[in-house]
């Protein structure tokens, strides 16, 4: 029996079709009808000298566009060719877009990196971690300067590691292809612990292989760790993004991989000092051991306990020796102490400690009216010389004047007028002048 389909059960199947078999594409033309919704969706139709599709681009996408498509621009775009099934038209959902012959190699360079992005297969939690290594797998030209800067690298500070070369293109249509292969077969043998994906700077077009986005979920993909040390210190390419770890250089990447000969010495060192010193501990401890037990063997030992016997005899001997002489001296002590309490008792000593006492207040009292004196003396001086810095009549000996009108200070031009009898006062004598001319402050 027939199978007979339903519109929208038809629809879905043309829909699966499209979007499966032909999936995300790029592709060129012409703008027009273009309609930004108040939705902040984009609707437009794309057209050619023979044909026309219909595109919409939702706001997600096209918040990250540079700039407002415009009716008869000429543009590329990347987009998932589906179908709107309410209508059954075939329709291109655009990722992104961009003018051609205005960069369009970096706008699509920029559209893809903020689309991997999104999906994260740049997230820092998804990078493996690079193991010690002893083998390195390279992938790069066989020919190329790369492959001789890597190996010069890895003879000079590491000829203990193994290279093995998985050789591709690196430049030209055919070389994204190339690298995914060469990645899948060194997953497949897991002979080496890391690769090492390189090659030399170059514009941004030699580098195009290395922005493919089928290589880029390769990288991605891959059980094996990699490191991306594609082109010069400038150049950067999704490949960068995506592996596991970034070198600015092939050379760069070599030295990030292999570890120096005298790393490895300075680590062999460190491991023998690790394995010795617990033999050595272990070594003290023993000796301690057999040091206390030796001190407990000499504590009864029948000689140890006679010396013993004798040096607290001696001990005890000395003990009483100095007690006996402590006694004595206290009584000596005692006896000068009762001299000198009588000789205090008697009214000579008495009169003498009243004359000293008398003698010695008085010369506290001396110097303490001198010190008063003196510092009257210091204020008065310091005053006198601060009201003579501050008289009218220091500034006028500089050379300074004042003008009077009557007693009465000028300050400013307005207190005057002309024909007024002014008096001025200098530091010696006096002068008489009257107005004849006012010149206000210009200020």
């Amino acid at each position: 029996m027939k199978e007979i389909y339903t519109v929208q059960t038809l629809n879905q199947r043309i829909r699966h079709q499209l979007e499966t078999e032909l999936g995300r594409i790029w592709i060129a033309g012409e703008i027009s009808n273009f309609t930004a919704a108040t939705s902040g969706h984009w609707y437009f139709t794309l057209k050619d000298t023979q044909a026309q599709v219909r595109c919409v681009m939702f706001r997600p996408r096209n918040r990250s566009c540079r700039f407002l498509p415009q009716d008869g621009q000429q543009v590329q775009l990347r987009a998932q060719v589906t179908m709107y099934q309410p209508r059954g038209d075939l329709q291109l959902q655009v990722e992104s877009i961009a003018l051609q012959g205005d960069g369009l190699l970096q706008q699509q360079f920029e559209a893809l990196k903020n689309q991997l992005q999104a999906e994260g297969l740049f997230a820092t939690e998804h990078k493996q971690a690079i193991p010690p290594i002893s083998k390195i797998g390279l992938i790069t030209s066989a020919t190329g300067a790369a492959i001789a800067d890597v190996l010069n690298v890895l003879k000079r500070r590491a000829p203990y590691i193994d290279v093995v070369v998985y050789p591709s293109m690196v430049q030209g249509r055919t070389a994204a292809p190339q690298l995914i292969e060469a990645i899948q077969i060194a997953n497949q043998r897991q002979e080496v612990d890391v690769l090492l994906l390189t090659r030399g700077g170059g514009a941004l077009e030699d580098l195009a292989c290395f922005n493919d986005e089928a290589l880029a979920r390769m990288i991605y993909a891959s059980a094996l760790p990699i490191v991306s040390a594609v082109g010069h210190e400038v150049d950067v390419t999704i490949a960068d993004f995506v592996a596991d770890q970034r070198a600015p250089t092939p050379s760069a990447g070599a030295e990030m991989l292999s570890v120096h000969r005298d790393e490895w010495q300075q680590r062999l060192q460190q491991a023998l000092h690790r394995l010795i010193s617990p033999l050595q501990q272990r070594l003290q401890t023993i000796q301690n051991q057999l040091d206390m037990a030796t001190l407990k063997l000499d504590k009864v030992h029948p000689q140890r306990q006679i010396q013993d016997w004798i040096q607290r005899l001696d001990e005890q001997q000395n003990c009483l020796h100095l007690q006996m002489k402590n006694h004595i001296l206290k009584q000596q002590k005692r006896q000068e102490r009762g001299q000198l309490a009588l000789q205090a008792a008697t009214p000579e000593h008495r009169l003498t400690e009243q004359r000293q006492s008398i003698a010695l207040l008085t010369q506290r009292l001396e110097h303490s009216l001198q010190d008063q004196i003196q510092s009257h003396h210091q204020r008065h001086a310091k005053a006198s010389y601060q009201l003579h810095q501050l008289s009218p009549l220091q500034v006028l000996m500089r050379g300074y004047s004042a003008t009077f009108i009557g007693s009465t200070m000028l300050k400013q031009t307005q207190q005057v007028q002309l024909g007024d009898t002014l008096t001025t006062r200098l530091h010696q004598g006096q002068l008489q002048s009257t107005v004849t001319l006012i010149e206000p402050d210009p200020s």
